[in-house]
Formats: C-alpha cells, structure tokens, sequence
C-alpha cells in the first residue's frame, strides 16, 4: 500500500485489562491514547514491526497472536492502514520511553480516554466483546 502508513498496533492484555499509551504533545494527534505500536519499515512484515516498536516504545518483549481487525482511515493530511494484533506480554513491564504515559484500562475505564478518530470501530467492538478481555 503505497499511498498511506501502514501501522501495527497490539492490544495486550493482562488481569483483564488493556495496555493504552499516550501520544507526546509535539507528535501528529498529540496528547490522544492510543494503542502502542507504530509505522511498519521496508522488509518488515506487520508482526515484526509490532515486536520491534513495542521494544522501543515501552521496553517489553511481546508475543504476537491473532489479528483482531484492520482499518484504513484517511486523516485531512495522511491516510493510514492500521493492523490490531492480540499481544501477550513474554518480558519486561512497559515504560513510557517513546511515549507521554502507559496505563492499563479495563473496559469501563477505556471509554474516559480520548482516541484517534481511526479508532473508533475499534473501540466500539473493545466496549461490545468481553471475549476480547480475557
């Protein structure tokens, strides 16, 4: 896909709850949470970027499991692929070394926090499907 970003994110959970993290101020959609992850590099497949900017961005080594959903969403300035992956933890716990702030939400609390608007579907089926949660 030539035409836009194509981003990998991980939903991981842990004690039903789910890892969110907050973009930094200066960035694109700055101040917004977020799913952790980041733009996919030449050569990457969608899950090896995931493992690497989940690396760099939180410090933790994660598993990769089944994709949850994916979305194209087109920004006024940019359009983005987005791939959801389910991710396990396997070491570390996450910090915010790329990020402004780390937290883990159960669902009721996920609905306080403000998203990109590429997230909405996604959202929306994290408040329907308890499944998601376990």
């Amino acid at each position: 896909m030539s035409d836009g970003i194509e981003v990998s994110a991980g939903l991981v959970f842990r004690a039903g709850k789910l890892l969110i993290t907050r973009r930094r101020a200066d960035s694109h959609l700055g101040g917004l949470w977020e799913f952790p992850g980041g733009k996919r590099e030449l050569g990457e497949t969608f899950e090896q970027a995931l493992v690497r900017e989940l690396c760099e961005e939180l410090g933790v080594e994660v598993a990769v499991g089944a994709l949850i959903t994916e979305l194209t969403h087109a920004y006024p300035t940019k359009t983005v692929h987005l791939k959801f992956y389910a991710c396990r933890l396997v070491a570390g716990e996450p910090q915010p070394l790329d990020c402004a702030a780390v937290k883990w939400v159960n669902a009721a609390e996920l609905a306080a926090h403000e998203f990109p608007a590429a997230d909405a579907r996604l959202l929306e089926r994290l408040l329907r499907d308890s499944r998601l949660w376990v």
